[in-house]
């Protein structure tokens, strides 16, 4: 993600850490964050087993208000292997 704000990568960051879902039949969560140097100014890893999991996290970036207040872009990557420690 690229921040609006510059200076904000590690409230971002501590915000997004430990998040995971509260309801039944998910399982995705935040794995990992840190801020980062170059195009993105922070990176999040995540786990989830459904697609419309990734969405959800997505979309809890873009308009949680404090979030969306910091962050500028995100940009989503993803990777699969199906034994990954979660």
């Amino acid at each position: 993600m690229r921040m609006r704000i510059i200076g904000k990568e590690w409230d971002v960051v501590n915000k997004l850490k430990g998040l995971k879902s509260t309801e039944e039949g998910e399982d995705w969560k935040i794995t990992y964050g840190t801020p980062v140097y170059g195009g993105w100014d922070a990176i999040i890893e995540c786990c989830f087993s459904k697609l419309s999991d990734l969405d959800k996290i997505v979309t809890y970036c873009r308009v949680d208000e404090q979030l969306s207040s910091w962050i500028e872009e995100t940009t989503t990557l993803m990777g699969g292997k199906a034994d990954f420690p979660g």
